[in-house]
């Protein structure tokens, strides 16, 4: 078979951007060598449609004890009765939830996109907002603090049948408590997406949503650092009250219609090298290295905050409690887009993104994310990031010299050979 030069160039091309620069996305990680090894493993060429011991194809008994694996450790790390492992993506976790408990035009009620929500709790171009009724919440716009009293009275007004809390661009912990008190008086389910900080959940960093939360869906790379894909869990399995039977006549357990909705519902054959992939994951969050990441995932989110506040720059919310930052560069007099062009030019990798009550389209925006499990990974720690600040800075502060940005990229270039992304690497 002849060697596809050409695609494995560029692979080692990302491998070079990777090494060489500073990962500020915050919903970016980096998978350990384990984890990769696992996703390119042979279970690629298995179809298995269908549930460990319920296939429709023979030849599953290996990948069926993978698969169970993932699950009774997802099981296990999040302390709940039932896991699904086999969604493709957070959104594709999200849409199957939704599928087993929504109809067509039912209400939900979810954090807006500008307010630092998901495109998939509720957004018009997603389908979220195009298949149900979409309603909204906001942040406070004193504090950039999630406003309960709105989604109480959001609630009551649409009595929707999901409310929805998690976000893609929030700092600060959820009141889990709070929001399940609100749907229990409408009459509605509750979904936590965890994805951002389910890392920071699985170690007891941050309030759980397992006891307040009908649903939790989550994607496993993010603080999870595993391979891109989803997961689905429950605290406890319960019936469903939309009337569904099985064939003795007996409701449906929830746990049914979820496993239904993702298989045959919004999925055909799950990726059982992905899921193998996602077992390695939940393996190394078992150990207890993997809580001496995420606490230092929180000691460089803080000194990072003190560093941006030293030099003057707004944060909404006024900090973090996780791993990330949203940052109002209204007051430096540079858009979010503009930011993040000139700090690509130094090879500083973050997002441009929407804040509160942005004056500014989502294609330009007012902010910047900045998220650092990546680079707590790579091995940085709390002194290292007033340095990634001051780069950040001297960009910001003089954003229209391209000169003063490639300045920067040399430094940082020599800087993160200190801190190799691989050790065996190879293509």
């Amino acid at each position: 078979m002849q060697f596809d030069q050409e695609i494995f160039d560029l692979i080692q091309q990302e491998y070079q951007r990777q090494q060489m620069g500073l990962e500020l996305i915050a919903s970016e990680n980096i998978a350990s060598e384990q984890v990769m090894r696992a996703m390119g493993n042979i279970m690629t060429n298995k179809y298995a449609e269908g549930y460990p011991g319920k296939r429709y194809y023979g030849g599953c008994e290996i990948v069926d004890m993978s698969e169970q694996l993932a699950i009774d450790r997802a099981k296990k790390i999040f302390s709940v009765d039932f896991a699904n492992v086999q969604p493709h993506s957070g959104a594709q976790a999200n849409a199957a939830l939704m599928l087993a408990i929504l109809k067509p035009g039912d209400k939900i009620l979810g954090l807006d996109l500008s307010m630092g929500g998901h495109l998939t709790h509720g957004s018009s171009v997603n389908f979220s907002g195009k298949l149900y009724e979409p309603h909204f919440y906001a942040v406070k716009k004193e504090d950039g603090l999630v406003d309960y009293d709105m989604m109480e009275q959001k609630a009551h007004e649409q009595r929707p049948k999901l409310i929805i809390c998690g976000a893609s661009a929030y700092s600060r912990d959820w009141d889990y408590a709070r929001v399940r008190s609100i749907a229990d008086a409408v009459g509605a389910y509750v979904l936590c997406d965890m994805s951002h900080p389910a890392g920071l959940i699985a170690k007891g960093h941050l309030n759980a949503p397992f006891e307040h939360c009908h649903f939790v869906t989550s994607t496993t790379h993010k603080t999870l650092r595993g391979p891109r894909g989803g997961i689905i869990l429950m605290k406890q399995d319960f019936e469903n009250t939309m009337g569904i039977l099985d064939t003795k006549g007996n409701l449906k357990m929830m746990s049914d219609l979820i496993n239904l909705a993702v298989f045959p519902g919004t999925q055909g054959g799950p990726l059982e090298h992905v899921i193998a992939a996602k077992a390695v994951a939940f393996f190394e969050i078992m150990q207890d290295d993997f809580k001496v990441y995420t606490t230092q995932i929180l000691a460089n989110a803080k000194a990072m905050e003190k560093a941006f506040d030293a030099r003057g720059y707004h944060m909404v919310s006024g900090g973090t409690d996780n791993h990330l930052l949203l940052i109002d560069l209204r007051n430096k007099n540079v858009s979010g887009k503009k930011a993040e062009n000139m700090l690509v030019k130094a090879d500083i990798t973050l997002n441009k993104n929407m804040v509160p009550y942005d004056d500014k389209s989502p294609f330009i925006t007012s902010g910047i994310r900045v998220g650092v499990p990546a680079l707590t990974t790579r091995g940085l720690k709390e002194h290292h990031m007033d340095q990634i600040v001051h780069w950040i800075d001297t960009i910001i502060a003089d954003i229209d010299n391209e000169s003063k940005a490639l300045a920067v990229k040399s430094e940082i270039n020599e800087f993160m050979k200190g801190f190799e992304l691989y050790q065996n690497w190879k293509v």
